[in-house]
């Protein structure tokens, strides 16, 4: 969808912003920029919409020479968010989010139920916050109407300027996860601007690190961090990239153990001697359609004796994510209920249990995949576990 062919730009005082820019933006791909300041990253972005010209090379969109398109034009079918919003103050929020259909054309009404849905998408009830002026709206919210006016006219490409730095951690964390629901409702191809490594790790598919004016790596996330490409790249992400890697990580089927699965029909007494068959201290439970229902002790299985059912004695799994979580999310519902090991759930289904050294197990395998260009299931090596 967007094409950078060495594409580079100089300031008639020497400055080179950015030199010889090679990469590409797949259709409906969210790429993150993301740099020191002044490393070009912003000007990357601002040449996509000539708001600044390049030097050198050229930009193709959807396979078209942004050079020969009029830049009115190109910028009506190209949605724009910048940290500061820009929202006009004189008009209401619905108002607001209308402004691009109106200005190439729709018909007031038409453009107005586009707004609404739009402000919907991104959370803002239009009949409460339409009829309201910016000044009336939190940090946040204005940054919500600003995603929603750059969406209202359907843009395939949307750029993003620091659109969540300038609102407190807990807000600019609620933003992401909007953001990241919302572009996997309407896939759009985003350029988003970032100084945050862990912002650019956690929003795009593919990340961009920035040097001084060129382009040090771009990849995953997870190769990003796992793999940095040179010692710039391994400085800038940091000594602690194997943690941020856990919230680019997924917990797999193939990365649990298994345990020692009790039925809660089963009475106290045959459960008690299969965990202590197995050597068990705990077993999980499950009803009879093997959906989790909890947790039971060994010790309390043995003392009820011939009395009662396993049902009887679980006790509630708070530990538990569902598959296709990160790491990040295990480890810290780990932490948050201080146990030993987290359920795995595809829905109710219980799959089996992530413990801290098959998590372990996990991250070195992703990393060691990246590295070969293959699948985590291909990766053989000697489990912690084993050790």
């Amino acid at each position: 969808m967007i094409r950078f062919e060495q594409v580079g730009k100089r300031y008639p005082d020497g400055t080179t912003a950015v030199d010889g820019l090679d990469f590409e933006v797949a259709e409906g791909e969210l790429v993150t920029l993301v740099g020191p300041s002044g490393c070009g990253k912003t000007t990357t972005m601002m040449m996509v919409n000539r708001l600044i010209e390049p030097t050198t090379g050229r930009i193709l969109v959807d396979g078209e020479d942004i050079a020969g398109v009029d830049p009115v034009r190109l910028r009506r079918r190209i949605g724009y968010v910048i940290q500061q919003v820009g929202l006009f103050p004189h008009r209401t929020v619905l108002d607001n989010t209308a402004t691009v259909p109106a200005l190439i054309g729709w018909k007031r009404g038409r453009a107005r139920a586009r707004a609404a849905e739009l402000l919907e998408l991104v959370g803002l009830d239009p009949a409460t916050y339409g009829p309201r002026y910016p000044d009336q709206l939190s940090g946040g919210q204005r940054q919500r109407v600003g995603v929603a006016r750059a969406l209202a006219a359907d843009p395939p490409v949307l750029l993003m300027d620091e659109p969540f730095g300038a609102v407190d951690p807990v807000v600019r964390e609620q933003l992401q996860d909007e953001f990241l629901r919302m572009q996997a409702t309407v896939r759009k191809t985003v350029l988003l601007v970032t100084h945050d490594i862990e912002e650019a790790v956690r929003l795009g598919d593919r990340i961009a690190v920035y040097g001084k004016g060129r382009i040090e790596q771009y990849d995953t996330p997870g190769a990003v961090l796992g793999t940095p490409a040179t010692p710039y790249v391994a400085g800038f992400v940091g000594a602690d990239r194997g943690l941020k890697r856990l919230s680019v990580t997924v917990v797999e089927a193939d990365d649990l153990e298994q345990p020692v699965v009790v039925r809660t029909a089963e009475s106290a007494e045959r459960a008690a001697g299969r965990l202590r068959a197995a050597g068990a201290r705990w077993g999980v439970v499950l009803d009879a359609g093997g959906d989790l229902h909890g947790w039971v002790g060994a010790d309390e299985l043995a003392l009820a004796g011939r009395g009662g059912t396993v049902g009887d004695l679980a006790h509630r799994m708070n530990a538990w994510v569902a598959v296709g979580a990160s790491l990040k999310q295990a480890f810290g519902v780990m932490l948050q209920h201080d146990a030993g090991w987290v359920a795995v759930l595809d829905g109710a289904r219980f799959l089996g249990v992530l413990t801290p050294a098959k998590l372990h197990e996990a991250l070195r395998r992703s990393v060691d995949a990246d590295a070969q260009g293959v699948t985590r299931g291909e990766v053989a090596f000697d489990s912690v576990a084993d050790v």
